[in-house]
């Protein structure tokens, strides 16, 4: 079982910076559009798990779909860093883009793929 860790995070400017605390044991590479088309490796954290720092209300909202998920993006470099919704127990949850992540080594992970594009 990989170790929960407390991550920064941050799009490519530094404008939106946070906080995401796990374990990245359950790293998703979902084949949905928007996941395929950004590359985004994802793991989903609680709300007690995450944490802004700035920026966070600068973000331009983006959704598609069913509209479930808010897919937020830095008004200035773009980057989808994390976005938010509500899971499949009806709680709220944050979508982290594990690639925004500082200091994982992205080789050591192995996402597991996930079916969005028929979801």
């Amino acid at each position: 079982m990989a170790e929960m860790k407390t991550y920064a995070g941050a799009c490519h400017c530094g404008q939106v910076r946070y906080e995401a605390q796990t374990d990245l044991a359950q790293v998703i590479s979902c084949n949905c559009s928007i996941c395929s088309k950004h590359g985004l490796l994802l793991t989903f954290v609680s709300p007690e798990q995450f944490k802004p720092i700035s920026g966070a209300d600068s973000q331009t909202l983006y959704q598609f779909n069913k509209k479930v998920i808010e897919h937020l993006f830095c008004p200035t470099c773009g980057v989808q860093s994390y976005g938010t919704g509500k899971g499949p127990d009806g709680k709220r949850m944050y979508a982290i883009n594990v690639r925004c992540l500082d200091g994982v080594d992205l080789s050591t992970l192995t996402p597991m793929p996930y079916n969005g594009r028929d979801t």
